[in-house]
């Protein structure tokens, strides 16, 4: 077990590392500079340029930011005066993360509800409903499921606030709108994977002693059938996380989400940087303690990475 965790958070370090230096170098290759937007004269130009380094060989730049970047120092925003990447993402991300963990809790707890009730009632009116629920989240981009969701719930019914963040209440609609994409994805996977364990010996063994049907279910089949949806934890959380950006700004959300956009529109390097380089390392984590749970769950995946 300890020779599969040390192959994982070594392929999780390359993983970021091959991150870090694409983002930077693709960074470099925008069109303009930070300072095109702003009306300077050719010395404070030249001084900023010194400032930020980008005066120096590029390779230079790249390991002057590596530097930084063990230390835990992002840079300085070159838009927000006086305010340093680091400074922003903890004022921001906090909502971010708040509205994805809410999101995901949906997601995951009613996804599997659902699968497991479509599964337990295949072909039957309920698999039905369960189903057409599953389309209709998989066809609808998050950002249309907010407006709607806005528009019925917040302006004809009056029962949510349309905006902001600012209690429980604004919680639920923009949770719900960035939970719903996802939520389908698990209910299918958990759907199909109870429907192929059914068929497995060890159920018909179990039925043949007697074993309750609930037993069966709760014990045996919701267990192995688990473990696929674990899988699709790493690039579900991702989904979630960067569907935030979106949901952010329609529910007018203070989270990382328009200052990342913000970022890209002024060319602030440090910035997209940052927050890009934020993103994967907690992706990348998510991911790696994913493939740990996956090989716990599973000593064969495990033994099969030997």
């Amino acid at each position: 077990m300890a020779k599969y965790v040390v192959k994982r958070v070594i392929a999780a370090l390359l993983s970021l590392l091959c991150l870090i230096t694409i983002v930077f170098f693709l960074v470099r290759l925008m069109p303009g500079d930070p300072f095109t937007s702003v009306k300077l004269t050719k010395e404070v130009a030249a001084n900023m340029k010194s400032y930020y380094g980008f005066d120096k060989p590029l390779l230079l730049q790249y390991a002057t930011y590596l530097g930084n970047l063990f230390q835990g120092n992002f840079g300085y925003s070159m838009k927000y005066t006086n305010k340093t990447v680091n400074y922003i993402i903890g004022q921001t991300f906090p909502f971010s993360a708040d509205l994805g963990i809410r999101a995901l809790v949906l997601a995951i707890s009613f996804g599997l509800v659902l699968g497991i009730i479509a599964a337990r009632n295949r072909g039957k009116k309920l698999d039905f409903i369960c189903v057409l629920i599953a389309i209709i989240g998989t066809s609808i981009p998050d950002f249309i499921m907010g407006a709607v969701l806005q528009y019925f719930f917040g302006i004809k019914w009056g029962l949510l606030p349309v905006a902001k963040y600012l209690g429980f209440e604004y919680t639920i609609l923009p949770a719900t709108a960035l939970a719903f994409y996802t939520l389908t994805s698990v209910s299918r996977v958990m759907r199909a994977s109870m429907l192929e364990v059914v068929q497995q010996d060890y159920i018909k063994t179990a039925r043949s002693k007697g074993l309750t049907d609930f037993r069966i279910t709760w014990k045996h089949q919701i267990r192995n059938a688990i473990t696929p949806v674990m899988t699709i934890m790493g690039p579900t959380v991702a989904a979630v996380l960067t569907g935030t950006f979106v949901i952010e700004s329609i529910f007018a959300i203070p989270g990382m989400g328009k200052y990342y956009v913000e970022s890209i529109n002024n060319n602030d390097y440090a910035m997209i940087l940052g927050m890009t380089v934020f993103y994967g390392m907690f992706l990348v984590t998510c991911n790696l303690i994913v493939d740990i749970l996956y090989g716990v769950a599973d000593p064969r995946v495990r033994i099969g990475k030997r």
